[in-house]
């Protein structure tokens, strides 16, 4: 889906052409103007034999109601790229579009894997150990336990899939550690997932332990999940704009930020969240990475790779059989 998300081609087309030239294997099907796209990829170099367009006169705007876009947005980037999955012309989806509308169509046009109610949004986010996979992160605001059972057994997939992980841990988010903390919903969530033997399941994590090393997988309702992320993301934002103040207060701090400045990059560099961009929508009869609407060509770029890697390593299998438990 090359039109949509905040930068549109400015962002999808240096993240292509990137991620042709560093994957001989890959090949993409961008959606989307045509004309526009051919316009912007003139300039670039890259192995054409393995890149096509389709063209797709509308597309999705960031502000459209998720319902409005399934009865008037047919002709859009987003629509025919998901029709292009559901009819086998493309193995995967990456779109940086709005994320109701891509949730919706979703659901619509690839349907979803049998006993989910509704995809979830599964992302890495950064921890000790690199990342930790977290999901849901706001496609299902109220979820009963079952659902967060199916988030773990999907989130556990992905986790295998990605990082080659045998036996991924996974926590369930809590207000505290203890067996009698949280809502019924959490401790009867909490029984099914200890209950399922494909699991390694270790127990309630608070939300301070999101960034350790403890768990691989949390999971978590969409509405604890996407505070929790946007805290996350929020935190870091202040704490690096903080540091920026203090070290331009005064000659001193200048003199110790300059000192600091290798630190404090790499720093940026491991919580920049195009690092970990890449949300996955899990449940489908299908892939499809949702990447930030705001990222730039390495945060899509980064989509595109994880897309890859998810067919490469047959993620849609792994989710399947691993849901076998509970169908």
């Amino acid at each position: 889906d090359a039109m949509s998300g905040d930068h549109g081609l400015r962002s999808s087309i240096p993240a292509t052409v990137n991620a042709l030239n560093l994957n001989s294997a890959l090949h993409i099907l961008l959606v989307g103007d045509e004309p526009a796209i051919t316009l912007a990829l003139a300039s670039e170099k890259f192995d054409s034999t393995r890149l096509s367009v389709h063209h797709a006169p509308d597309v999705v705007a960031m502000d459209d109601q998720p319902s409005r876009t399934l009865r008037s947005k047919k002709n859009s980037s987003m629509y025919i790229a998901l029709e292009l999955l559901r009819d086998g012309i493309v193995s995967a989806v990456v779109s940086a579009g709005n994320t109701g509308a891509l949730v919706a169509m979703s659901c619509v046009v690839l349907t979803r894997l049998p006993g989910i109610k509704r995809p979830a949004i599964c992302a890495p986010v950064p921890a000790v150990n690199g990342h930790t996979f977290m999901l849901d992160l706001g496609a299902n605001v109220e979820c009963d336990a079952q659902q967060l059972h199916h988030f773990a057994q999907m989130g556990s997939a992905l986790c295998r899939v990605l990082d080659g992980s045998e036996s991924p841990r996974v926590g369930l988010l809590n207000i505290g550690s203890e067996l009698t903390k949280g809502t019924a919903t959490i401790r009867d969530a909490a029984e099914l997932i200890s209950a399922d033997s494909r699991l390694n399941y270790c127990g309630f994590i608070e939300g301070g332990d999101l960034f350790s090393a403890d768990v691989d997988v949390v999971v978590c309702d969409g509405f604890a999940g996407n505070v929790a992320l946007k805290v996350c993301e929020g935190t870091a934002s202040f704490i690096a704009s903080q540091l920026r103040a203090r070290f331009k207060k005064n000659l001193y701090g200048m003199f110790v930020g300059l000192l600091a400045r290798p630190v404090i990059t790499a720093f940026q560099r491991d919580i920049n969240p195009d690092r970990y961009n890449g949300a996955a929508l899990l449940g489908l009869n299908g892939i499809v990475v949702k990447t930030h609407g705001s990222s730039g060509a390495q945060g899509f770029q980064s989509a595109i790779r994880q897309a890859a890697r998810a067919v490469r390593n047959d993620l849609q299998a792994q989710i399947e059989k691993q849901l076998e438990t509970t169908s």
